[in-house]
Protein backbone atom coordinates (compact mmCIF):
# COMPACT_ATOMS: atom_id res chain seq x y z
CA UNK A 1 0.00 0.00 0.00
CA UNK A 2 1.45 3.46 -0.87
CA UNK A 3 0.64 5.40 1.75
CA UNK A 4 2.01 2.71 3.99
CA UNK A 5 5.07 3.38 2.62
CA UNK A 6 5.24 6.92 2.69
CA UNK A 7 4.56 6.97 5.85
CA UNK A 8 7.18 5.03 7.07
CA UNK A 9 9.59 6.74 4.86
CA UNK A 10 8.45 10.16 6.09
CA UNK A 11 8.73 9.13 9.78
CA UNK A 12 11.92 7.73 9.51
CA UNK A 13 13.04 10.93 7.59
CA UNK A 14 12.02 12.76 10.69
CA UNK A 15 13.71 10.55 12.87
CA UNK A 16 16.86 10.17 10.98
CA UNK A 17 16.73 14.34 10.87
CA UNK A 18 16.35 14.95 14.78
CA UNK A 19 18.46 11.74 16.31
CA UNK A 20 19.46 9.19 13.30
CA UNK A 21 22.14 11.69 12.14
CA UNK A 22 23.48 13.17 15.50
CA UNK A 23 23.84 9.19 16.46
CA UNK A 24 25.67 8.74 13.12
CA UNK A 25 27.92 11.65 13.49
CA UNK A 26 28.93 10.38 16.63
CA UNK A 27 29.46 6.96 15.71
CA UNK A 28 32.11 8.16 12.79
CA UNK A 29 33.45 10.86 15.65
CA UNK A 30 34.07 7.47 17.75
CA UNK A 31 35.85 5.41 15.12
CA UNK A 32 38.11 8.36 13.78
CA UNK A 33 39.53 8.79 17.63
CA UNK A 34 40.01 5.19 18.21
CA UNK A 35 41.66 4.56 14.49
CA UNK A 36 43.49 7.66 14.73
CA UNK A 37 45.99 9.59 17.07
CA UNK A 38 44.35 13.11 17.64
CA UNK A 39 46.97 15.30 17.42
CA UNK A 40 46.53 18.51 19.53
CA UNK A 41 46.99 22.26 18.19
CA UNK A 42 50.42 23.37 19.66
CA UNK A 43 50.01 26.47 21.48
CA UNK A 44 52.07 29.70 20.32
CA UNK A 45 53.24 32.74 21.42
CA UNK A 46 53.30 34.40 18.66
CA UNK A 47 49.52 35.46 17.88
CA UNK A 48 48.26 37.00 15.17
CA UNK A 49 46.38 40.20 15.28
CA UNK A 50 43.47 40.33 14.82
CA UNK A 51 40.45 42.55 14.67
CA UNK A 52 36.65 42.72 16.01
CA UNK A 53 33.93 43.62 13.26
CA UNK A 54 30.89 44.82 14.66
CA UNK A 55 28.11 46.45 12.93
CA UNK A 56 25.91 48.57 14.88
CA UNK A 57 22.06 49.68 14.51
CA UNK A 58 20.68 51.75 17.58
CA UNK A 59 23.30 49.50 19.97
CA UNK A 60 23.47 52.70 22.79
CA UNK A 61 22.32 50.05 25.03
CA UNK A 62 25.32 47.76 24.23
CA UNK A 63 28.12 49.45 23.17
CA UNK A 64 29.71 50.28 27.14
CA UNK A 65 29.02 46.37 28.05
CA UNK A 66 30.56 45.26 24.48
CA UNK A 67 33.43 47.25 24.45
CA UNK A 68 34.42 46.23 28.25
CA UNK A 69 33.54 42.83 27.21
CA UNK A 70 36.05 43.20 24.49
CA UNK A 71 39.09 44.88 26.55
CA UNK A 72 38.72 41.94 28.96
CA UNK A 73 39.73 38.92 26.31
CA UNK A 74 42.85 37.17 27.60
CA UNK A 75 44.52 38.04 24.00
CA UNK A 76 47.39 41.00 23.97
CA UNK A 77 45.38 44.06 24.20
CA UNK A 78 47.64 45.70 21.53
CA UNK A 79 46.63 42.44 19.05
CA UNK A 80 43.00 43.59 19.11
CA UNK A 81 41.49 46.39 17.05
CA UNK A 82 38.08 47.08 17.12
CA UNK A 83 36.25 48.22 13.91
CA UNK A 84 32.65 49.60 14.49
CA UNK A 85 30.29 49.78 11.55
CA UNK A 86 27.06 52.44 12.68
CA UNK A 87 24.93 51.53 10.11
CA UNK A 88 22.40 54.65 10.10
CA UNK A 89 21.73 54.68 13.96
CA UNK A 90 18.80 57.07 14.92
CA UNK A 91 20.10 57.08 18.82
CA UNK A 92 23.38 57.83 20.54
CA UNK A 93 25.00 55.38 18.90
CA UNK A 94 27.52 57.33 17.14
CA UNK A 95 28.18 59.50 20.18
CA UNK A 96 28.79 56.80 22.84
CA UNK A 97 31.33 54.83 20.09
CA UNK A 98 33.23 58.66 19.42
CA UNK A 99 33.92 58.43 23.02
CA UNK A 100 36.38 55.57 22.91
CA UNK A 101 39.68 56.73 20.52
CA UNK A 102 41.12 53.45 20.52
CA UNK A 103 38.32 52.18 18.37
CA UNK A 104 37.70 52.69 14.64
CA UNK A 105 34.49 54.01 13.57
CA UNK A 106 32.71 53.99 10.23
CA UNK A 107 29.98 55.77 9.80
CA UNK A 108 27.27 54.63 7.07
CA UNK A 109 24.42 57.58 7.57
CA UNK A 110 21.67 55.97 6.04
CA UNK A 111 20.81 52.68 7.21
CA UNK A 112 21.55 49.55 4.13
CA UNK A 113 21.85 46.45 6.75
CA UNK A 114 24.57 44.35 8.28
CA UNK A 115 25.61 43.10 5.50
CA UNK A 116 26.64 46.23 3.69
CA UNK A 117 27.89 47.59 6.90
CA UNK A 118 30.56 44.26 6.67
CA UNK A 119 31.24 45.13 3.31
CA UNK A 120 32.71 48.51 4.39
CA UNK A 121 34.32 47.23 7.29
CA UNK A 122 36.71 44.48 5.31
CA UNK A 123 37.77 47.31 3.16
CA UNK A 124 39.84 48.43 6.27
CA UNK A 125 40.77 45.35 8.17
CA UNK A 126 44.51 45.02 7.61
CA UNK A 127 45.07 41.77 10.18
CA UNK A 128 44.98 38.20 9.11
CA UNK A 129 42.32 37.28 11.24
CA UNK A 130 38.57 38.94 11.42
CA UNK A 131 36.42 38.03 13.72
CA UNK A 132 32.70 39.03 13.36
CA UNK A 133 30.41 39.60 16.77
CA UNK A 134 27.32 41.27 17.20
CA UNK A 135 26.61 43.93 19.98
CA UNK A 136 24.48 42.22 22.11
CA UNK A 137 26.66 39.31 22.39
CA UNK A 138 29.26 38.88 25.71
CA UNK A 139 32.16 37.00 24.99
CA UNK A 140 33.86 34.42 26.82
CA UNK A 141 37.29 35.96 28.85
CA UNK A 142 39.10 33.57 26.21
CA UNK A 143 36.81 33.66 23.19
CA UNK A 144 39.41 35.30 20.85
CA UNK A 145 42.18 32.98 21.81
CA UNK A 146 40.28 29.31 21.51
CA UNK A 147 39.06 31.39 18.40
CA UNK A 148 42.01 31.53 16.61
CA UNK A 149 43.76 28.45 17.73
CA UNK A 150 42.58 26.01 14.91
CA UNK A 151 43.92 28.80 12.23
CA UNK A 152 47.61 27.28 13.05
CA UNK A 153 46.46 24.39 10.53
CA UNK A 154 46.17 25.68 6.73
CA UNK A 155 42.96 24.07 5.69
CA UNK A 156 40.83 25.95 8.47
CA UNK A 157 39.47 28.81 6.89
CA UNK A 158 36.74 29.88 9.70
CA UNK A 159 36.28 29.48 13.22
CA UNK A 160 32.92 29.37 14.64
CA UNK A 161 32.04 29.80 18.30
CA UNK A 162 29.03 28.65 19.83
CA UNK A 163 26.02 30.78 20.87
CA UNK A 164 24.63 30.72 24.28
CA UNK A 165 21.19 32.06 25.79
CA UNK A 166 20.87 33.28 28.78
CA UNK A 167 18.75 31.63 31.17
CA UNK A 168 17.05 31.12 34.56
CA UNK A 169 15.52 28.67 36.78
CA UNK A 170 11.79 29.81 35.45
CA UNK A 171 11.24 30.73 31.74
CA UNK A 172 8.96 31.37 29.38
CA UNK A 173 8.43 29.17 26.00
CA UNK A 174 10.42 31.57 23.84
CA UNK A 175 13.74 31.77 26.32
CA UNK A 176 13.18 27.42 26.65
CA UNK A 177 12.54 26.45 23.53
CA UNK A 178 15.92 29.05 21.83
CA UNK A 179 18.37 27.54 25.04
CA UNK A 180 17.53 24.30 24.25
CA UNK A 181 17.68 24.33 20.23
CA UNK A 182 21.10 25.77 20.41
CA UNK A 183 22.77 23.57 23.02
CA UNK A 184 21.37 21.12 20.72
CA UNK A 185 22.93 22.52 17.71
CA UNK A 186 25.88 22.83 19.74
CA UNK A 187 26.25 19.23 19.86
CA UNK A 188 25.62 18.45 16.32
CA UNK A 189 27.93 21.32 15.09
CA UNK A 190 30.87 19.96 17.53
CA UNK A 191 30.32 16.27 16.27
CA UNK A 192 30.38 17.76 12.33
CA UNK A 193 33.43 19.81 13.13
CA UNK A 194 35.18 16.68 14.92
CA UNK A 195 34.40 14.61 11.62
CA UNK A 196 35.53 17.32 9.19
CA UNK A 197 34.10 20.46 9.40
CA UNK A 198 30.84 22.25 10.63
CA UNK A 199 28.62 23.53 7.68
CA UNK A 200 28.37 27.27 9.23
CA UNK A 201 28.80 29.96 11.55
CA UNK A 202 26.61 32.32 13.56
CA UNK A 203 26.46 35.95 13.64
CA UNK A 204 26.95 36.29 17.21
CA UNK A 205 30.91 34.80 17.40
CA UNK A 206 32.81 33.25 14.28
CA UNK A 207 36.57 34.07 13.04
CA UNK A 208 38.06 34.17 8.76
CA UNK A 209 41.25 34.39 7.29
CA UNK A 210 41.04 37.93 6.36
CA UNK A 211 42.09 37.36 2.88
CA UNK A 212 39.35 34.94 2.20
CA UNK A 213 36.50 37.49 2.67
CA UNK A 214 34.81 38.41 -0.69
CA UNK A 215 32.11 40.77 -0.97
CA UNK A 216 28.76 39.63 -0.25
CA UNK A 217 25.99 40.97 -2.53
CA UNK A 218 23.82 43.83 -0.54
CA UNK A 219 20.83 41.81 -0.69
CA UNK A 220 22.32 38.62 1.61
CA UNK A 221 20.05 38.27 4.45
CA UNK A 222 22.34 35.83 6.36
CA UNK A 223 25.63 36.97 6.46
CA UNK A 224 27.29 34.34 8.65
CA UNK A 225 25.73 31.53 6.36
CA UNK A 226 26.72 33.13 2.67
CA UNK A 227 30.51 34.03 4.23
CA UNK A 228 30.93 30.80 5.88
CA UNK A 229 29.93 28.75 3.41
CA UNK A 230 31.68 30.57 0.79
CA UNK A 231 35.05 29.20 2.68
CA UNK A 232 33.79 25.86 2.41
CA UNK A 233 33.30 25.96 -1.62
CA UNK A 234 36.97 26.61 -1.14
CA UNK A 235 37.98 23.54 0.07
CA UNK A 236 38.87 25.04 3.58
CA UNK A 237 36.94 23.70 6.89
CA UNK A 238 34.75 25.56 9.03
CA UNK A 239 35.74 24.48 12.76
CA UNK A 240 33.78 24.60 15.72
CA UNK A 241 35.04 25.45 19.09
CA UNK A 242 31.82 25.63 22.00
CA UNK A 243 34.27 26.91 24.49
CA UNK A 244 34.29 29.96 22.72
CA UNK A 245 31.10 31.59 23.29
CA UNK A 246 28.89 34.27 22.95
CA UNK A 247 25.93 35.09 25.59
CA UNK A 248 22.66 36.60 24.54
CA UNK A 249 19.66 37.25 26.75
CA UNK A 250 16.70 35.01 25.39
CA UNK A 251 13.74 36.83 23.12
CA UNK A 252 11.13 38.60 24.87
CA UNK A 253 8.13 36.63 23.88
CA UNK A 254 7.21 33.79 21.01
CA UNK A 255 6.37 35.94 18.53
CA UNK A 256 9.85 37.86 18.90
CA UNK A 257 11.05 34.73 18.24
CA UNK A 258 8.88 33.59 15.61
CA UNK A 259 9.80 36.87 13.57
CA UNK A 260 13.73 36.21 14.36
CA UNK A 261 13.12 32.55 12.61
CA UNK A 262 11.23 33.04 10.01
CA UNK A 263 13.57 35.69 8.50
CA UNK A 264 16.61 33.01 9.64
CA UNK A 265 14.44 30.59 7.10
CA UNK A 266 13.85 32.68 4.68
CA UNK A 267 18.04 33.88 4.12
CA UNK A 268 18.75 30.21 4.76
CA UNK A 269 16.54 29.07 1.53
CA UNK A 270 18.96 32.40 -0.47
CA UNK A 271 22.24 30.85 0.89
CA UNK A 272 20.81 27.25 -0.35
CA UNK A 273 19.76 28.27 -3.60
CA UNK A 274 23.19 30.64 -3.88
CA UNK A 275 25.48 27.70 -3.31
CA UNK A 276 23.82 24.65 -4.90
CA UNK A 277 27.21 23.20 -5.60
CA UNK A 278 27.60 22.17 -1.98
CA UNK A 279 24.92 19.18 -3.28
CA UNK A 280 27.37 17.87 -5.70
CA UNK A 281 28.26 14.70 -4.01
CA UNK A 282 30.86 14.19 -6.60
CA UNK A 283 32.74 17.37 -5.88
CA UNK A 284 31.95 17.68 -1.82
CA UNK A 285 30.99 13.88 -0.94
CA UNK A 286 30.64 14.47 3.03
CA UNK A 287 29.56 18.23 2.86
CA UNK A 288 26.58 17.12 0.57
CA UNK A 289 25.73 14.39 3.39
CA UNK A 290 25.85 16.73 5.71
CA UNK A 291 23.44 19.03 4.30
CA UNK A 292 21.06 17.21 3.47
CA UNK A 293 20.54 15.37 6.55
CA UNK A 294 21.31 18.57 8.62
CA UNK A 295 19.65 21.65 6.46
CA UNK A 296 17.58 19.64 3.50
CA UNK A 297 15.69 17.69 5.54
CA UNK A 298 14.87 20.48 8.21
CA UNK A 299 14.06 22.58 5.51
CA UNK A 300 12.12 20.68 3.01
CA UNK A 301 10.69 17.06 4.49
CA UNK A 302 10.20 17.91 8.24
CA UNK A 303 7.40 20.49 7.69
CA UNK A 304 6.23 18.49 5.37
CA UNK A 305 6.06 15.08 7.87
CA UNK A 306 4.26 17.03 10.45
CA UNK A 307 1.43 17.43 8.02
CA UNK A 308 1.21 14.17 5.95
CA UNK A 309 2.08 11.77 8.76
CA UNK A 310 -0.93 12.19 10.46
CA UNK A 311 -2.80 11.98 7.92
CA UNK A 312 -1.44 9.32 6.07
CA UNK A 313 -2.02 7.37 9.92
CA UNK A 314 -5.44 8.11 9.67
CA UNK A 315 -5.69 6.62 6.26
CA UNK A 316 -4.52 3.67 7.04
CA UNK A 317 -6.46 3.40 9.76
CA UNK A 318 -9.33 3.54 7.98
CA UNK A 319 -8.12 0.20 5.57
CA UNK A 320 -6.84 -1.49 9.03
CA UNK A 321 -9.26 -0.73 12.00
CA UNK A 322 -7.40 -3.12 14.18
CA UNK A 323 -3.85 -2.55 13.71
CA UNK A 324 -2.30 -2.14 16.81
CA UNK A 325 0.98 -0.67 15.68
CA UNK A 326 -1.40 2.35 13.73
CA UNK A 327 -3.47 3.23 16.67
CA UNK A 328 -0.27 3.32 18.69
CA UNK A 329 1.34 6.02 16.14
CA UNK A 330 -1.95 7.77 16.10
CA UNK A 331 -2.14 8.03 20.10
CA UNK A 332 1.36 9.34 19.91
CA UNK A 333 0.74 11.91 17.33
CA UNK A 334 -2.70 13.21 19.85
CA UNK A 335 -0.29 13.27 23.00
CA UNK A 336 2.52 15.55 21.05
CA UNK A 337 -0.72 17.91 19.49
CA UNK A 338 -2.03 17.80 22.95
CA UNK A 339 1.10 18.82 24.32
CA UNK A 340 1.89 21.68 21.78
CA UNK A 341 -1.57 22.61 22.59
CA UNK A 342 -0.24 23.02 26.05
CA UNK A 343 2.62 24.79 25.06
CA UNK A 344 0.49 27.61 22.90
CA UNK A 345 -1.86 28.51 26.22
CA UNK A 346 1.28 28.46 28.73
CA UNK A 347 3.98 30.11 26.14
CA UNK A 348 3.53 33.80 27.80
CA UNK A 349 4.20 32.10 31.42
CA UNK A 350 7.44 31.30 33.12
CA UNK A 351 7.71 27.96 34.53
CA UNK A 352 10.55 25.56 35.89
CA UNK A 353 8.69 22.47 33.94
CA UNK A 354 11.09 23.19 30.47
CA UNK A 355 9.94 20.43 28.54
CA UNK A 356 6.21 21.64 28.69
CA UNK A 357 7.25 24.07 25.91
CA UNK A 358 9.56 21.90 23.41
CA UNK A 359 6.16 20.17 21.16
CA UNK A 360 5.46 23.93 20.97
CA UNK A 361 8.54 25.27 20.28
CA UNK A 362 9.83 22.73 17.37
CA UNK A 363 6.47 23.01 15.94
CA UNK A 364 6.81 26.99 16.27
CA UNK A 365 10.03 26.18 14.65
CA UNK A 366 8.41 24.04 11.21
CA UNK A 367 6.08 26.87 10.44
CA UNK A 368 7.91 29.57 10.50
CA UNK A 369 10.20 27.65 8.08
CA UNK A 370 7.08 27.25 5.80
CA UNK A 371 7.01 31.24 5.86
CA UNK A 372 10.35 31.90 5.29
CA UNK A 373 10.11 29.61 2.33
CA UNK A 374 7.13 31.70 1.04
CA UNK A 375 9.16 35.17 2.25
CA UNK A 376 12.26 33.80 0.13
CA UNK A 377 9.88 33.08 -2.97
CA UNK A 378 8.09 36.18 -3.08
CA UNK A 379 11.48 38.11 -1.94
CA UNK A 380 9.46 39.61 0.53
CA UNK A 381 12.76 39.67 3.22
CA UNK A 382 14.36 43.80 3.87
CA UNK A 383 17.93 42.87 4.50
CA UNK A 384 17.66 45.84 6.98
CA UNK A 385 16.28 43.24 10.09
CA UNK A 386 13.84 44.76 12.73
CA UNK A 387 15.83 43.58 15.67
CA UNK A 388 13.87 41.09 17.87
CA UNK A 389 12.84 42.49 21.21
CA UNK A 390 15.01 40.87 23.88
CA UNK A 391 14.72 40.11 27.83
CA UNK A 392 15.75 42.48 29.99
Amino acid sequence: MLITILFWILLGLLLYSYFGYTMLLALIVYCKKTLLLKKGISSTNDLPDITIVVAAYNEEQNILYKVINSLQQDYPKDKITQLWVNDGSTDKTKVLLDEYPFIKVLNQPERKGKIAAINLAMQHVTTPITVFSDANAMLSANAIRLLVEPFSKKNVGCVAGEKRISMNSIENAAATGEGVYWRYESFIKKLESDCSSTLSATGELYAIRTELFESVDSNTILDDFIISTSILKKGLLVKYVPEAYACESASANINEEKKRKVRIAAGSFQALFRNMELLNPFKHPFLTFQFISHKILRWFILPLSLILIPVFNILILLVEKQNILYILTLMIQILMLIAIILGWILKDKRLSTKWIFLPYYLFMMNISIVQGFFRFVRDEQNVKWDKSLRQT
